[in-house]
C-alpha cells in the first residue's frame, strides 16, 4: 500500500509537470531554547512523538540543560529529563534517540563533576536511559573506568550519538578515549583517535569508586570494536579516525553462507600511497559476544593502549576511491531494514556529491542520484526501503530506488528555501517526515531552531 501510494505521487508529479509541496508543519514554538534532533532516532514506536534536545548554538550540547519531547499532533510538549543547574561548561545531555520498540530514550550525559576548568568534552560523557514515564531518573547504560586498574566491559572516555540496533538487543556509538587523551597531552604524540564500540546487555559492570567521581557503573556491557592507529600505513586498510556509523539492518545482514551477520557500517580515515588521506567505507562484523579479548590486546585497554576489539570481530574495507578522480566518502552512512544495502555520499565523475549504494559484502557502488548539484548531508531511507528522502538545493527532496530513468524517479518534498533544512528523521510507519528549521524570532535579531513535519501522503 505504502509503495502504491508513493508511485502514484511520483507518476503524478511526473505528469503534470508543476511542482507540488507537501505542507510544512512548524510543531515546536517555544522560542526560548532550541528544539535539535541531531540526525538521529527521534520519533516514538508509535510516532506520535518526537525527542529533541535543548543545546545553544555557541555552546553545544554541554550547554543543553534538557532532553525534552513534543506530541507532533497536539504540539503539547514534555520535559523528560533535566539537569538541575546546568552551565555553559556543562554537564550538558543531548543527541536524544528513541528505542524502536519500548517507551524509553537514550542520550549523552556529560559527568556531573564538571567545572569551567575541566568541562563537558568529548572524552567526558556517558550514555543514560531514561523511561518517558518515569522523568528524570537516569540509568546509566555505560560504564566509564578511567583509573587502574581498568575494567573489562567499562569504556574510559566519552560515547557519543547513541542508536539502538533495530532489535533493540544492542547499542552503537562513537568513542573518544580519556587516557590516549592525556597520553597525548603529555607526549605531543597524537592518541587522540575517534573510534566505534558497541554495548550490550551480557553483564552489568561495576566499577571502583575513584575520587575525583569520574568513574560510572553501567547496565549494559561495552567494548571497543573499530581498532585504530596514529600512523596508518600508506596504501592499506588502517585507519586513524572512526565516525559516521551506524546498524546494518534491523537484525545485521545476510552473509554468503545465509547466515545473518550483525554489523556496523562507518567511515575510516586510510592514507593512500601518496600520503593523503581520505575517509573509505567499512563494516565492522560484531560478534554474538563481546566479553572475550581479541589478539590486539585487552577489552579495557593498558595505561598507554586503546581499548581493544574483542575476539571475533571482523572489520573490512568496502570502497577504494582513493586512486579516483574525486576520492572520499562522506555522510553519516544509513542500511536499508533487510541489510543488503548501504547508502553514503560520494562525488560522481564530474565532482558532484551524490547518494550511492553498495552491498555490505562489497563490489561495485551503485550511484543513486543524478543532480547537477551537490546531494547535501542528511539522508534517510523509507521504512520499505524503496525510496531515499535526503536535502537537496535547500529542498527536502524524495528519490525512488528503481530502474526509472532519474529524472522520474526524485521529486521535491518542499519548496527551495534561503534556510537549509537538517536532520531529517522518518516515522518507522512512513507517515511523517521530521526535521529542523532555522526560525528567525519576532522582533529580534536572532533566530532559533524548531521542529518541523511534512505528511508524504498528504498535501493539504
Amino acid at each position: 500500500m505504502y509503495y502504491k501510494l508513493l508511485l502514484t505521487l511520483l507518476i503524478l508529479w511526473s505528469c503534470t509537470g508543476t511542482e507540488m509541496y507537501l505542507k510544512e508543519i512548524q510543531v515546536t514554538t517555544d522560542n526560548s531554547v532550541n528544539h535539535d534532533l541531531d540526525n538521529n532516532d527521534n520519533f516514538s514506536p508509535d510516532g506520535k512523538w518526537l525527542v529533541y534536545d535543548t543545546r545553544t548554538i555557541i555552546g553545544g550540547i554541554g550547554a543543553s540543560p534538557s532532553i525534552e519531547r513534543v506530541n507532533i499532533e497536539t504540539e503539547e510538549t514534555q520535559v523528560l529529563y533535566k539537569v538541575a543547574d546546568n552551565h555553559d561548561y556543562g554537564p550538558g545531555v543531548g543527541a536524544v534517540s528513541y528505542h524502536p520498540s519500548e517507551n524509553r530514550v537514550l542520550f549523552i550525559h556529560g559527568l556531573p563533576v564538571c567545572s569551567e576548568n575541566n568541562p563537558y568534552q568529548q572524552w567526558r560523557r556517558t550514555g543514560v536511559i531514561v523511561n518517558d514515564n518515569q522523568q528524570n531518573i537516569a540509568i546509566n547504560m555505560d560504564a566509564r573506568d578511567v583509573t587502574f586498574p581498568f575494567t573489562p566491559g567499562a569504556l574510559r572516555g566519552g560515547t557519543h550519538r547513541h542508536e539502538w540496533s533495530r532489535d533493540g538487543k544492542w547499542i552503537g556509538y562513537t568513542y573518544n578515549d580519556a587516557i590516549m587523551k592525556k597520553q597525548e597531552d603529555s607526549t605531543g604524540i597524537k592518541c587522540n583517535l575517534r573510534t566505534i564500540a558497541v554495548s550490550n546487555q551480557q553483564y552489568k559492570v561495576e566499577v571502583d569508586k575513584d575520587e575525583a567521581g569520574e568513574n560510572v557503573a553501567g547496565t549494559w556491557f561495552s567494548a571497543v570494536v573499530v581498532r585504530v592507529v596514529p600512523n596508518p600505513k600508506p596504501g592499506s586498510d588502517e585507519i586513524s579516525n572512526a565516525a559516521s556509523d551506524s546498524w546494518i539492518g534491523t537484525s545485521g545482514y545476510k552473509r554468503a553462507d545465509g547466515a545473518m551477520q550483525i554489523a556496523r557500517a562507518f567511515l575510516g580515515k586510510v592514507c593512500s600511497k601518496d600520503g593523503k588521506f581520505t575517509d573509505e567505507l567499512f563494516v565492522v562484523e560484531i560478534p554474538d559476544s563481546i566479553d572475550i579479548p581479541g589478539e590486539y590486546g585487552p577489552l579495557e585497554g593498558t595505561v598507554n593502549t586503546f581499548p581493544m576489539p574483542p575476539k571475533g570481530t571482523v572489520q573490512r574495507r568496502l570502497t577504494y576511491t582513493a586512486n579516483s578522480k574525486f576520492p572520499g566518502c562522506s555522510g553519516v552512512v544509513r542500511s536499508s531494514n533487510d541489510g543488503s544495502k548501504i547508502a553514503f555520499l560520494k562525488k560522481d565523475n564530474n565532482g558532484i556529491q551524490q547518494i550511492f549504494m553498495i552491498s555490505p559484502l562489497g563490489g561495485e557502488s551503485i550511484q543513486i542520484t543524478e543532480h547537477i548539484s551537490d546531494v547535501q548531508t542528511s539522508f534517510r531511507w523509507s521504512f520499505d526501503q524503496k525510496s531515499i528522502i535526503y536535502i537537496w538545493d535547500n529542498s527536502i527532496t524524495l528519490c525512488e530506488i528503481s530502474d526509472l530513468p532519474f529524472e522520474k524517479r526524485y521529486k521535491r518534498l518542499t519548496a527551495k528555501s534561503a534556510d537549509t533544512p537538517s536532520n531529517l528523521v522518518w516515522s518507522n510507519d512512513g507517515k511523517t517526515i521530521a526535521y529542523n528549521r532555522m526560525v528567525p524570532i519576532e522582533g529580534k535579531n536572532d533566530q532559533i531552531k524548531h521542529i518541523f513535519v511534512i505528511k508524504p501522503y498528504s498535501n493539504k
